[in-house]
């Protein structure tokens, strides 16, 4: 059971022309950081740009892996394509990582020199204007993005997001010590700035990394969703049904939950069958993108694996305030 074919692909949609929004925001701000960087000889705004680069490469990544992991189930791949949000999540973590690593060595360089460069006022007002611009136009899209993407539980657009705030955080720092630049004189300020930049990418390319490659190699979900499907699937213990297996894992935006329902013999496989029904519709009305199995077999008698995750005792627990 899944969310209908016209729900899906509105959300298909959704997710396309969202992350097509963040490639015609991040082209726009490349190309006004590199023109003023190059302007003005600052190293500060350049690895702005280069920062606005490689989420332009992420956005772009971000957009075609959204369209290829709409794409159905297929005889190639029978569980979907959503592992395709997760490959680019991996690329995006990667080229982030390289970036900063550029700018930290560019920046130092320069720091060893001993000086900045001379700014004109012209020249640093329009570095000034230009970071604000870059501050206002990712909060928008970022917002956009982050909003779209817990609704269509969509990893791709989500990295997407928080590459998007960590350059309003930096485009501000930078921002903030162009105006200090500007009333103390003091360039070395400039090459600071960047390696300060510089960090904070390398520090969200890391944590960015950790979880492309968790979902990569199937971990399971959060402790805190299980527990919510365990309580949703403990909901329906009584005398002549118990539960136990759970294993889930996520595909993308997928999300994959398994697990084993235990019937006495003498239940029949209609009446089996109409249970595991509901569990699944139960389940699909709070993850609407689960892939549900549940594999029915027969209590034996001494058995004490119902228990193993759903006792009457714990069905109790989880209904008390």
């Amino acid at each position: 059971m899944s969310d209908s074919p016209d729900t899906r692909e509105a959300t298909n949609r959704l997710k396309e022309r969202t992350a097509h929004l963040s490639v015609i925001s991040n082209t726009g701000l490349v190309i006004l950081k590199f023109g003023v960087g190059f302007a003005i000889g600052s190293v500060s705004i350049l690895s702005e740009a280069i920062h606005s680069s490689m989420d332009l490469l992420a956005a772009v990544i971000a957009f075609f892996s959204v369209k290829k992991s709409a794409e159905p189930p297929d005889a190639g791949h029978s569980f979907g394509h959503g592992k395709f949000e997760d490959v680019s999540g991996l690329i995006e973590a990667l080229l982030i990582f390289v970036a900063a690593i550029v700018i930290i060595l560019e920046a130092s360089f320069k720091l060893l020199g001993g000086q900045g460069p001379e700014f004109s006022p012209a020249l640093l007002s329009a570095g000034i204007v230009v970071m604000g611009i870059s501050v206002l136009a990712n909060w928008y899209v970022s917002t956009r993005l982050m909003k779209v993407a817990k609704e269509t539980e969509s990893i791709a657009l989500e990295s997407d997001a928080w590459h998007l705030r960590t350059d309003i955080y930096t485009s501000l720092g930078v921002f903030a010590g162009l105006i200090l630049i500007h009333f103390t004189g003091l360039t070395v300020l400039d090459p600071i700035i960047a390696i300060a930049v510089g960090l904070v990418i390398l520090n969200a390319a890391v944590n960015l990394l950790k979880r492309s490659f968790a979902d990569l190699i199937d971990h399971s979900i959060p402790k805190l969703d299980e527990d919510r499907i365990k309580a949703i699937i403990c909901a329906h213990a009584s005398e002549y049904a118990g539960f136990h297996g759970l294993r889930t894992r996520r595909s993308g935006p997928e999300i994959f939950i398994e697990f084993h329902l235990v019937v006495p013999g003498e239940v029949s496989v209609n009446q089996s069958h109409d249970l595991a029904d509901h569990l699944e519709a139960d389940l699909l009305v709070e993850y609407p993108r689960a892939n549900v199995t549940i594999h029915i077999e027969p209590c034996n008698k001494g058995c004490n694996r119902c228990g193993s995750f759903c006792t009457y005792y714990e069905k109790e627990k989880l209904h008390k305030p």
